[in-house]
């Protein structure tokens, strides 16, 4: 068993607390490489913002759990090297069973979803207040899920949305003891959010539903990338195929993180970026072999392209 605080990491009870506070919401970026952690870290270091190292289950089994464990070590130790100790939390996204969660928790993880969403209401509860109970004997804090959202990330599918209704979050929430509260409204996985000619919006209305219900409660929001038209453009004018790819306008996440929402995950933009930036080496240099020479320039993207999140979307700049 390893508690995450002997790797330096901390919960999101606190930080959290802090976000619904003060109108900002707290990074949630995915990593399972070495240079989607460095941009995370360098980025939030510069913008002194804290942060949850957010992995998927498939990440885990990419990276290998041991190696994921002194990476976040790493990161920690990374960031004071870099001049600021900023908070950071490691986080399993979407986990599917108690068992998983569990495994995460002994691997130094600070933090564990559950993700009992698919299931009928009864059992999601079940399963939810079973993970929370254990995950609080280390003082790991628990993410639940309400609502079903559409898209496709790592090995979580869905054809598509069902709304959390908000009036069950309040039944939720006591039942099981969560420290956030995963919601769907209308934000989804994946680059391709939308079609063209649909309005992006995200029901802003039953998030305000949701306030009222659990006044000053965390939070989540999944499936927040923006899909920058831009670095799509790029991708495709280097040899890419990315038709269509349409995501969550950044001004509504930008009022959506003035609320309690304080948690905003986002994945498919960091990998856009890293995927333009790869292009973009191997079109103007083919001749090139050296990894180095296109995951450097790939880390740098990412890197911008996070700092802009937090400090123009998030609002989480300076926070830390």
């Amino acid at each position: 068993m390893t508690s995450y605080k002997d790797l330096g990491l901390v919960n999101s009870r606190e930080i959290f607390a802090k976000a619904v506070k003060g109108g900002y919401a707290i990074p949630a970026f995915n990593f399972n490489n070495m240079e989607q952690m460095q941009a995370i870290i360098q980025a939030c270091v510069e913008t002194k913002s804290p942060v949850i190292l957010q992995v998927s289950s498939g990440a885990r089994k990419y990276a290998n759990q041991t190696l994921l464990r002194y990476m976040a070590q790493g990161a920690v130790e990374y960031a004071k090297e870099l001049g600021y100790n900023i908070p950071i939390v490691l986080h399993l996204d979407h986990g599917d069973s108690f068992e998983l969660c569990k495994s995460c928790i002994e691997y130094g993880f600070s933090s564990v979803m559950i993700d009992g969403s698919h299931l009928p209401y009864d059992e999601n509860v079940a399963l939810t207040k079973k993970v929370v109970e254990y995950a609080h004997q280390y003082d790991v804090t628990v993410e639940g899920e309400l609502g079903v959202l559409a898209g496709v990330e790592d090995d979580v599918k869905a054809e598509s949305h069902t709304y959390t209704r908000p009036e069950e979050v309040e039944d939720f929430v006591k039942k099981t003891g969560v420290d956030s509260l995963a919601i769907s409204i209308g934000t989804s996985h994946g680059a391709y959010k939308f079609k063209p000619g649909q309005k992006p919006e995200i029901r802003l209305d039953i998030l305000h539903e949701i306030e009222k219900r659990i006044p000053g409660f965390p939070i989540v929001l999944h499936g927040s990338s923006s899909v920058p038209q831009d670095i799509v453009a790029e991708i495709n004018h280097y040899g890419g195929a990315l038709k269509d790819s349409i995501g969550i306008p950044e001004d509504q996440l930008r009022e959506a993180s003035k609320s309690a929402v304080c948690k905003i995950n986002i994945d498919s933009d960091g990998r856009l970026a890293m995927t333009a930036a790869v292009r973009k080496v191997f079109i103007e240099k083919p001749e090139e072999f050296d990894p180095r020479k296109y995951l450097g320039p790939a880390r740098d993207k990412l890197k911008e392209l996070y700092k802009h999140k937090v400090v123009n979307v998030l609002g989480s700049d300076n926070k830390a």
